[in-house]
């Protein structure tokens, strides 16, 4: 039976997924950890931090090929990478590739590794990713060119957010000009791994490219205001864009001759993770919402129009139309910090909601380890409120735990609405501890996907069957999409977090305002 592919490049790992759409319970899992499988790059959880300026995070694109090159020599030992027909994948949002030519990818060795065939292409060898926060002198002054923060929400879908791509452009422009010059096209993380697959260069999906501010999300184009707001030329630099129902291309002759795929098996083009989580959890449409509790936590749903939200991001929908999104920087990161600091397990952490009946008190945390983006403010430490003494570990577990559901509550509702149902994906998605929370915070019922395939791979997979494959996205969701209950909203508990809700509310709203 014919095989689809998808692949799944995110902050810490590259993950693989191989699926048949009519044996859904056969499908082959892969993955690559960066820092443990590459560590001479000596990446942190994928990522490194500036010493001098903690605020500027990147990752290296080589490490990014070593890894694709490894992810496909493991599924090749596991399957006939002849049997696959179709192909499509996702990236981490925001991570920005540096080209000296849009030609790079053409006539890929076999006889060399990815790395060594793109590395002298590279015009810049460090890509600045979602982690960074080191643009806000850009973002403003693109926001103050575009004609302010209302305008550029308005065109982009998010207001200037210094993680995005276009400030990151703007900086590179002003502090490295001659990097500027020497470059000819500035990728995606989902692009570029796309291009390299192709062996051409190829789109920008609707879904990553409203993930830069560049992208008018009405028109489906690049904006001319952001583009002059960005940096001179800054529209010769990027590919094209395109829905992301299109195919860009065939595998290439490198992956043919050095893994065995055959001739003709399509590439639909990458997207970025979240969109493509979006599909893989079976939310791609109106209804439900999806929390992915990974690196980053995010809160996103499919919206059928476009309406820009104050402190959310509106993102093209791979299936259509467009999606919603919250992402908070402090996830799981900072749970394990958390964890790490009073020197409990995970079973601790998880097992802290067992028996436990919320109050209306007035004791709460603000849970942010590091400066956060939803809602935008400075921290370095979490910020504990009300407590008359040291709280016990399990309390601390607890106020911190409804600290970041408190906040994912208030921030989600800006997008319109209250999901009856959620689906929880990620890392931490079957954590006992944060579904129930969520349940009550939410009134809400909490499902996750039967199995442990990664969303955003499997989001992947499905693509390429449905775009390269021409399987239905309905049948694929029934075979792949299947869920389980977890948790159910407990009445006694939402009515107590009803009334500490806005009270944290206020709590936050100050945070914000000393950033």
């Amino acid at each position: 039976m014919p095989l689809h592919l998808g692949i799944d490049a995110s902050t810490q790992s590259m993950s693989a997924v191989l699926i048949d759409a009519e044996r859904p319970e056969c499908a082959l899992c892969e993955s690559v950890n960066f820092e443990r499988e590459l560590p001479q790059y000596g990446t942190s959880a994928g990522a490194v931090a500036e010493e001098e300026n903690p605020l500027e995070v990147w990752s290296y694109p080589l490490m990014w090929l070593d890894a694709l090159d490894m992810l496909m020599l493991k599924l090749a030992r596991r399957a006939n990478l002849a049997e696959v027909v179709s192909v499509s994948g996702d990236g981490q949002q925001h991570a920005s590739v540096w080209l000296n030519t849009p030609d790079a990818f053409l006539g890929l060795d076999p006889s060399k590794s990815l790395s060594q065939n793109l590395r002298p292409h590279l015009s810049r060898t460090r890509s600045p990713i979602w982690l960074d926060a080191s643009t806000k002198e850009e973002c403003a002054e693109m926001a103050a060119a575009a004609g302010g923060d209302e305008r550029v929400l308005q065109k982009t879908g998010s207001v200037m957010t210094e993680r995005f791509t276009g400030a990151q452009m703007r900086k590179i422009f002003k502090r490295e000009p001659d990097v500027w010059r020497a470059t000819r096209r500035i990728h995606l993380n989902s692009s570029f791994l796309c291009s390299a697959l192709c062996g051409s260069d190829a789109p920008v999906d609707f879904g990553d490219g409203a993930g830069m501010n560049l992208m008018n999300l009405s028109s489906l184009s690049w904006d001319a205001d952001m583009l002059g707001a960005c940096a001179p030329n800054a529209g010769e630099k990027l590919p094209k864009l395109a829905p992301s129902s299109t195919v860009a291309g065939c595998v290439c002759e490198y992956f043919q001759k050095k893994y065995g795929f055959s001739k003709g098996v399509k590439v639909a083009i990458f997207t970025g993770d979240n969109p493509s989580s979006l599909v893989g959890s079976g939310d791609s449409s109106a209804g439900r919402a999806t929390v992915s509790l990974g690196t980053s936590d995010t809160f996103f749903c499919a919206l059928e129009k476009f309406s820009a939200a104050e402190n959310a991001h509106i993102f093209g929908n791979p299936s259509g139309g467009f999606m919603g999104l919250v992402c908070f920087r402090n996830g799981s990161l900072a749970r394990e910090r958390l964890k790490d600091s009073l020197g409990i397990d995970w079973n601790f952490f998880d097992g802290s909601f067992e028996s436990y009946e919320p109050r209306a008190d007035s004791k709460f945390i603000l849970p942010f380890y590091a400066d956060e983006t939803s809602p935008k403010l400075r921290a370095t430490a979490p910020a504990f409120f009300g407590f008359e003494r040291p709280p016990e570990k399990i309390e601390t577990v607890r106020a911190f735990i409804e600290g970041q559901c408190f906040n994912m509550f208030l921030q989600a509702q800006r997008l319109g609405g209250r999901p009856g149902k959620i689906t929880l994906t990620g890392g931490a998605s079957k954590s006992e501890a944060i579904a129930q929370c969520l349940a009550d915070v939410f009134e809400a019922e909490i499902f996750t996907i039967s199995g442990s395939v990664n969303s955003a791979a499997l989001g992947a997979a499905m693509r390429a069957a449905q775009w390269g494959g021409e399987e239905s996205l309905e049948k694929l969701e029934a075979a792949f999409c299947k869920k389980s209950r977890f948790k159910s909203p407990r009445k006694e508990a939402a009515r107590a977090y009803e009334k500490k809700i806005p009270e944290f509310a206020k709590l936050l709203e100050a945070a914000a305002k000393d950033k």
